[in-house]
């Protein structure tokens, strides 16, 4: 019959919880258990038979046990720092994984925006193609044989040509709109450029920016006297503006100026908001630019504008246009057994 084992046995551990709240120390429990064994057992005397030896080999019991339990305690303290080591190698692994992937997410969407050679072309259901959407999003480098004239001067954008068929419209007469922006009636007079957009709000003699309460969203203007309830402003904006960018200020002390940055900064404003008259901005006039005080991608962008301008008025295909066209032709020379007679090309 085998010894029982008794090194994990938890059937006593509420009465020695309880001896030990009320000795309060290793020292005095080991003593209750030694004066135990001393007062109400031979333990000392030893097994029958020890003579003088008796306490000898009780204390060497003693160790044993003791001995025991602290190679038991130390291979559970190994074991538990192999598991911790262990989930901290399995968290490395995972962190340099989601880092590996997080970098190549960065490095596909870098390539993404990237101008792309090639595009995509999808078949329509009826087996022609669809190409409208392919480079979209892409700048192409276009070469344009400035004129002299276009070389000094960011020209103003030609009228949009009538189809063939159309009525023409009746003539505007209207002046264009002095600075480029207009008067909405007991509010304010703004004007514009295509970076900047000012507002001038007249207020009471001797107000003070603490005066006023002033609230600018990318989307959304409220702006209104402390000591009023009306508000003068509280409107949705046309377009969006760069809020960071975006400042107000008083002036001589009757005057609340506000320079509001535009997010697209190649288009015109019709109104400030968009409930304000609007302009007519065909007969907007803008100040005179050198091509080359403008930044490189402003540069690039103007000079397309231009250049689509002139193949239009020629019925030439624009820059876009031109490359969506070849891509085509490089699709159909790459697949020759292809039958393009019904090809649909969406421009």
């Amino acid at each position: 019959m085998s010894k029982p084992d008794f090194t994990n046995d938890d059937r006593f551990d509420g009465l020695y919880v309880n001896i030990a709240n009320q000795t309060q120390g290793i020292e005095p429990l080991l003593d209750t258990v030694f004066s135990f064994l001393r007062r109400k057992s031979d333990f000392f005397n030893g097994p029958p038979g020890s003579g003088e030896n008796g306490t000898e080999n009780a204390i060497n019991t003693v160790n044993a046990v003791l001995q025991k339990h602290a190679d038991i305690y130390l291979k559970d303290k190994k074991k538990r720092e192999d598991e911790i080591a262990k989930r901290e190698e399995i968290k490395r692994k995972e962190k340099e994984k989601e880092e590996a992937a997080a970098a190549k997410k960065k490095q596909e969407m870098e390539m993404k925006n990237q101008p792309e050679e090639d595009g995509i072309i999808e078949l329509d259901a009826d087996g022609g193609f669809d190409i409208s959407q392919v480079a979209e999003d892409t700048k192409p480098s276009v070469k344009v044989e400035k004129s002299e004239a276009a070389s000094n001067d960011v020209c103003k954008p030609a009228p949009p040509n009538k189809e063939s068929g159309e009525e023409d419209e009746e003539e505007d007469d209207t002046p264009p709109p002095v600075g480029n922006g207009g008067t909405v009636d007991g509010k304010y007079v703004w004007t514009q450029t295509l970076q900047e957009l000012i507002i001038n709000i007249p207020l009471p003699d001797n107000t003070r920016g603490k005066d006023v309460n002033v609230t600018m969203k990318k989307n959304h203007l409220k702006v209104g006297l402390k000591n009023q309830k009306d508000l003068i402003v509280n409107d949705d904006l046309t377009n969006t503006i760069i809020v960071d960018d975006s400042f107000w200020t008083i002036e001589d002390g009757n005057r609340l100026v506000l320079t509001f940055t535009k997010l697209n900064q190649m288009e015109w404003w019709p109104a400030v908001c968009k409930s304000d008259p609007k302009i007519n901005i065909q007969k907007v006039q803008p100040e005179n630019s050198q091509l080359s005080d403008l930044d490189g991608e402003t540069r690039q962008t103007v000079e397309k504008m231009m250049y689509d301008q002139r193949q239009k008025a020629m019925g030439l295909p624009t820059a876009d246009e031109q490359k969506k066209n070849d891509i085509l032709e490089k699709f159909k020379s790459q697949h020759p057994e292809m039958d393009f007679s019904n090809c649909k090309v969406n421009m």
